[in-house]
């Protein structure tokens, strides 16, 4: 059949020929053919029974492998149905995922959502998964996860390759497993909450304290450590330390003994420090807890409430205002002094804790509530404080004339506080302050000087006419449009143009100066009116303003100042004057008092007796003149400061007998005794000499000439702590008291019915004298009781401060 199958091509290829060799060939091919088509279809026979046993036997196989197949799937199915579980599988990394089993475990319907993760598991875990998984596809990374998931269950999530293929289970834990699991879960948090109470006991700056069935204390905080003193937790726990004293910890053992709970507050030392606990003890599953809490500052706050509760109801009792508290049921529940004293109601009556509407019916019998019409609607309008969610006020006009201020609170626990304020004296106050305040309003206007008044924001509040009519401003009333005080200056500024006193003025009223004080300064206008300014700052804030026209007294003042410039310079002629003339005539009296005693002692010739007593009365009057004028040089070297003291050690006895015996004559003339009186502890006296005999001499000479024959002049010095006191006394007619005020003045001379005769300087050179030295004069008349002066020297001199001015 092969070599007929392979001549084939050649028979078609040669089919032209058929026709010449047909007749030739035609018997032999015929045969031939025949012959090879037995043969084709014999061996196609045999081929065909041989291959189709063999394939019977293969489909037998097949159909056995694929029941074989089918069974171990059906197993597999039976297996993977048998726990809640999800396989996922790819084929390849872009391939679609394959999922078989059921989602429902996860809490996620459907088994394509088993990988949307973020469905039913935690977000962390969640985004962990994803990773995995690109990881398992790309790069064929296995991995192992256990989780929990929103609905509740633990899963397992194991990820591998198989055979090419990317593999992913999810399987829900169940059995022992999920309940070991759920446990270890458990006691994870167990654990972490146990920790964290632990952490936060030890904490705590209370102590705290655990003890076993016994008693014994098996755990300590720090601060318990500390509070028993205790270097450590473990070191108080081993020593049983005890934080209580022995009575709490005895009633603490009652209570463990009988299983219930121990609460108490007591005393203790903690830390060395007596202080006030609140403690807590209460059973526990392995024994019993303890916890104490630090109430000192709490005690003391409470103390110091009570105190300040007790401040403030004192404090109300002095208050004049009368004070009443009503309670939610509208009974008195509080009431000080002053209530009882502003509506004099029975003690009894108030300490029974009658209602608002009590106290209100029995003060309307009593007529001391306010005349109605309607008592009841009035009364039901008081009491709708009770209700009210703000304050309220009322005036109450009572019968006997008095004025009552009423504020009723609503308390926030409920209740009112009512005020009773006795304003009657207010009222009264305010009605004279009213009638004051018109009066004071109606006399500013009648003032004479001009007065503003500014506001702290330099606005006028005031003013009186002669403000405006002193300025010349026209306008009407200045305060109704209250200008500013720029305004006022610039309206003003006409008629003294000076900016100075203007800046100043301005400075004042708005209060740009650092301190507000007066100001003051004299106004010199343009029209020639002078003006007293003065700016006072007042309590309030504000400034007054006051123009007071003073033209006329400064015009009298200036004359008065020229006069008396005048009447200066005319005293310092006249000074100038007698200085000059007592000079001039001391040398010319010397000549006639050295001329005249020659005369007197006959030594150019002898004297008849008349003669010789006319040179006697010529050399006394000369020497009478020659005082006259050395007075009016010393008072003239005084005045212009020129006088020098030559100061020493003087005799006090010694200067009083010089200045006797230059008076021996006119005692003897006059008829009159000297009395010397020198205490012992007088001493020596820092003085000049001569200036003392001067001042000793003057006051004798007075003396002598205010006495009458007969009488008896006395001196007398004494020490008196740091003064030596010189005191010259007659028995005279005595010195009238408004004489006695001039007799120390210049050319003040006062013969008072007495012979003596002088020009008035004696007294005034002798005070000069004597305040040279630091001293003082004293002077003690009356008439007919004689005249007593006294020199007062300080016995050390005078003080270096006062002698270099």
């Amino acid at each position: 059949m092969t070599a007929s199958i392979a001549s084939a091509p050649a028979i078609a290829q040669d089919q032209w020929l058929v026709p010449m060799r047909l007749d030739i060939m035609s018997t032999g091919a015929l045969s031939l053919t025949l012959t090879g088509l037995t043969v084709f279809a014999t061996t196609t026979s045999l081929l065909y029974v041989r291959e189709r046993a063999r394939w019977q036997k293969r489909e037998a196989k097949l159909a056995a492998d694929l029941e074989a197949a089918r069974s171990h799937q059906e197993r597999l199915s039976i297996l993977l149905g048998a726990d809640p579980q999800v396989v996922v599988s790819w084929n390849g990394r872009d391939a679609q995922p394959v999922f078989e089993g059921d989602s429902g475990f996860l809490g996620a319907p459907g088994a394509a959502l088993a990988l949307a993760y973020g469905s039913w598991a935690a977000p962390a875990d969640a985004k962990r998964l994803e990773l995995a998984t690109d990881a398992l596809k790309e790069r064929g990374e296995a991995f192992n996860v256990t989780l929990r998931s929103k609905a509740g269950p633990f899963i397992d999530i194991e990820g591998r390759p198989v055979a090419g293929r990317a593999v992913i289970r999810f399987r829900e834990v169940t059995g022992e497993r999920a309940q070991v699991m759920t446990l270890r879960g458990e006691l994870e948090r167990v654990t972490a909450d146990h920790a964290a109470l632990a952490h936060l006991l030890a904490g705590l700056p209370h102590p705290a304290w655990m003890r076993d069935a016994d008693g014994r204390l098996t755990w300590v905080n720090a601060a318990y450590a500390r509070a028993v003193e205790a270097s450590d937790t473990t070191t108080a726990v081993k020593g049983g330390l005890e934080l209580l004293d022995r009575a709490e910890r005895e009633a603490a053992t009652r209570a463990r003994r009988e299983g219930r709970s121990f609460a108490a507050r007591a005393p203790a030392v903690v830390a060395g420090q007596r202080r006030t606990l609140d403690i807590v003890e209460v059973p526990a599953a392995t024994g019993f807890a303890g916890f104490a809490t630090d109430m000192s500052e709490l005690e003391a706050v409470r103390a110091d409430l009570q105190r300040q509760m007790d401040a403030h109801v004192r404090t109300l009792d002095r208050l004049k205002t009368a004070v009443a508290v009503f309670d939610g049921s509208q009974r008195l529940v509080y009431r000080n002094s002053g209530f009882d004293t502003l509506w004099s109601l029975d003690a009894g009556f108030l300490d029974g804790l009658p209602t608002d509407g009590e106290i209100l019916d029995r003060l309307r019998a009593e007529r001391r509530l306010p005349e109605l019409g309607d008592y009841r609607s009035w009364k039901a309008a008081a009491q709708a404080a009770y209700t009210a969610t703000r304050a309220s006020e009322d005036w109450w006009y009572l019968p006997d004339g008095r004025t009552i201020h009423v504020v009723a609170s609503p308390n926030p626990q409920g209740g009112v506080t009512y005020l009773y304020d006795d304003v009657t004296e207010r009222f009264t106050l305010e009605s004279r302050f009213n009638a004051l305040s018109r009066t004071q309003r109606e006399t500013l206007d009648s003032l004479r000087e001009g007065v503003a008044v500014f506001g702290s924001d330099g606005r006028l509040k005031l003013s009186n006419p002669a403000f405006a009519q002193s300025w010349r401003i026209q306008g009407g009333d200045l305060a109704a449009s209250a200008p500013h005080i720029d305004e006022v200056i610039r309206l003003c500024r006409p008629l003294f143009p000076q900016d100075e006193v203007w800046s100043e003025l301005h400075s004042v009223v708005t209060g740009v100066r650092d301190a507000r004080e007066d100001y003051r300064s004299r106004m010199e206008r343009r029209d020639g009116t002078v003006l007293d300014m003065a700016a006072a700052p007042l309590p309030d804030g504000a400034t007054l303003i006051s123009f007071a026209d003073v033209t006329a007294s400064v015009n009298v003042e200036r004359a008065l100042t020229e006069k008396n410039e005048a009447l200066e310079k005319v005293s310092r002629l006249r000074e100038d004057f007698v200085h000059h003339v007592s000079y001039e005539l001391r040398s010319p009296l010397t000549n006639i008092i050295g001329f005249a005693q020659l005369l007197g002692t006959e030594t150019v010739g002898p004297l008849n007796e008349k003669q010789r007593d006319y040179a006697s009365h010529i050399v006394r009057s000369s020497g009478a003149l020659l005082a006259i004028i050395n007075d009016i040089l010393d008072l003239a070297t005084i005045d212009n400061g020129a006088l020098t003291l030559d100061i020493q050690d003087v005799d006090v006895a010694d200067t009083i007998a010089q200045a006797a015996a230059g008076l021996h004559d006119r005692l003897t003339d006059s008829r009159l005794e000297l009395k010397v009186d020198i205490d012992p502890r007088t001493g020596p006296l820092r003085a000049d000499g001569k200036r003392l005999r001067q001042v000793l001499f003057n006051l004798l000479s007075n003396a002598i000439g205010f006495s009458s024959p007969g009488q008896t002049v006395t001196v007398s010095a004494t020490r008196q702590g740091s003064d030596v006191r010189i005191t010259v006394a007659d028995h005279g007619r005595g010195i009238p008291a408004e004489v006695m005020e001039k007799v120390f003045e210049r050319f003040e001379s006062h013969s008072l019915g007495s012979s003596h005769r002088g020009v008035g300087l004696g007294l005034s050179i002798v005070r000069s004298i004597v305040e040279l030295h630091g001293g003082h004069v004293e002077l003690d008349s009356a008439p007919g009781r004689g005249t007593k002066v006294s020199a007062v020297f300080p016995a050390q001199g005078m003080p270096l401060s006062d002698a270099a001015e």
